[in-house]
């Protein structure tokens, strides 16, 4: 049984809605360039334990096109980061509806991807590659609706269990 489920895409550039318009105010927006826009769902069971081990393949994996047509890690190549909380990956069907009985309590899924976010950002921020391309993690907010722009390079998307 999985513990999370995480979703990559490449993109171009990357726009994310944080925080819908409000009377006297507008709406606020994280955004990226070239990068990697990851969706991450906890499932029932995860703890801090699975958070390095999630980040280690995420922004390791060799995914990214670089220049020179080779596949590097978002961290080699290097690109921008956006991580978006995605409770729908742990749907599962039942006759016409969805279910997500296996997707963390809402309260332990906040902890767990705001060490997530912390931990993504920690391990950019410690590679003098990113820290001198002026990489940015940015991130959505946990438990809301948001709405996203994106710009694929692609479509280049893979879903990753662990």
């Amino acid at each position: 049984m999985a513990l999370a489920r995480a979703l990559l895409q490449q993109c171009v550039s990357a726009r994310l809605q944080v925080k819908p318009p409000e009377r006297g105010s507008e709406a606020e927006w994280v955004e990226i360039q070239r990068g990697l826009v990851i969706y991450i769902c906890f499932f029932k069971g995860a703890d801090e334990d699975l958070v390095p081990k999630i980040v280690n393949m995420l922004l390791n994996v060799k995914l990214s096109e670089n220049e020179s047509g080779e596949y590097v890690s978002i961290i080699d190549l290097p690109g921008n980061v956006l991580i978006i909380p995605q409770a729908t990956l742990g749907g599962k069907p039942k006759g016409r509806k969805m279910q997500y009985h296996a997707n963390i309590e809402k309260e332990k899924g906040l902890e767990l991807y705001s060490q997530f976010v912390t931990l993504c950002e920690k391990e950019l921020a410690a590679n003098a590659k990113c820290v001198e391309a002026g990489i940015l993690v940015k991130h959505g907010t946990y438990g809301n609706r948001q709405v996203l722009k994106l710009d694929t390079n692609g479509p280049y998307t893979h879903l990753i269990e662990f």
